[in-house]
């Protein structure tokens, strides 16, 4: 997410993924303000015109929230209120309105004084690493976007190198131009390139990167044991050992770890995790959860403000929490395991 402070009490956010929408929902609570353009229908005045219809005009307003609810299927929040200004005469202040929130639009969000959850919610999806991943071979090449937990794919690229008509005209370095322009549309300032996949291309094209200007200004790492090319390519890297060593320090890898360490203590019969949401919230009550992740579908499975609640109870007690969604292995793992799990610090009697 991206965020600058304007004030005391107000930060302008421009959200980049999934889990950003989450964090806000987290962050955003009633009494709160939020800024920014939205549509409005506004009825028409004019001689002749239908009264059941209205001109749809673009306003810039300030929303008191009154309801909030996170949509993950249309990666966006509702945002319910009242109007207590805007720039536009015909809009009546007092008046009921929603504004939704989706990724890459920008608000900016007023509070009468922030907490000390809701200002570490904001600052840690600032510091998050993003790696820009390519599985790679002659044939095919798949791209994805790793930030977080979520896991970005453009369309899979093709070459166009089988077949007996392209064995004359077939050039590797117009397939590795057509690569790079694809990166240059996704990357940003600090982000890391990982190569993998079967075979020697994965090595020339990072070669080819490196006489480029986006291979001066970019960290890229070649990795080996990815024998696949393609969208496959990219989920065999996310479920792989050479992850967790290439980028230990990831949300993701640190996510997967937490899961090994679950799955490790269940075969030795401990009872220093939980499984599902009633044992989570049980091991809560006596402060003994030392980390937590939950995949988004327990927001839409249970109450959604009372797992909010609960989110936010848990992570001010000093509890680490990572949201996971559907893009990855991982979360489509803490969902078959009830939608939310944890390592405690201790044992919890049932």
């Amino acid at each position: 997410m991206l965020t600058k402070t304007v004030d005391e009490n107000s930060i302008s956010c421009i959200p980049e993924d999934s889990d950003d929408l989450v964090s806000l929902r987290r962050i955003i609570k009633k009494g709160d303000r939020v800024v920014g353009e939205t549509v409005r229908v506004i009825k028409q005045e004019k001689d002749f015109a239908r009264p059941d219809k209205g001109e749809r005009v673009k306003i810039k307003l300030v929303l008191e929230v009154e309801k909030i609810s996170l949509d993950n299927v249309l990666d966006r929040i509702r945002v319910g209120g009242i109007i207590k200004e805007s720039n536009n005469e015909s809009v009546p202040h007092g008046s009921h309105h929603s504004f939704i929130i989706k990724i890459d639009q920008s608000f900016n969000l007023i509070k009468k004084k922030w907490n000390s959850i809701e200002k570490k919610l904001i600052r840690n999806r600032d510091q998050q690493s993003t790696y820009i991943l390519i599985a790679i071979d002659t044939g095919d090449c798949g791209i994805g976007k790793l930030r977080g937990t979520h896991l970005h794919l453009l369309p899979n690229m093709y070459s166009g190198s089988s077949g007996k008509r392209y064995k004359t005209t077939f050039k590797i370095e117009d397939f590795f131009n057509e690569i790079s322009k694809a990166i240059v549309s996704i990357i940003k300032n600090d982000d890391q390139i990982i190569i993998f996949g079967p075979g020697e291309t994965r090595k020339k094209f990072a070669n080819f990167l490196q006489n480029m200007q986006i291979g001066k200004k970019h960290q890229i790492k070649i990795i080996e044991g990815i024998d696949s090319g393609g969208e496959d390519g990219i989920h065999l890297f996310t479920k792989s050992k050479s992850m967790k060593e290439i980028i230990s320090t990831s949300k993701l890898a640190k996510v997967h770890d937490i899961i090994d360490q679950i799955m490790f203590l269940a075969n030795k019969k401990s009872r220093k995790f939980t499984m599902g949401l009633e044992e989570t919230m049980k091991a809560n009550e006596y402060s003994a959860i030392d980390s937590l992740v939950f995949s988004e579908g327990v927001i839409q499975n249970y109450d959604e403000q009372k797992i909010i609640d609960f989110l936010n109870d848990v992570e001010s007690k000093g509890t680490k929490v990572y949201s996971v969604d559907a893009t990855t292995d991982v979360g489509l793992r803490v969902t078959g395991l009830g939608g939310i799990i944890s390592l405690l610090r201790f044992a919890v009697e049932g």
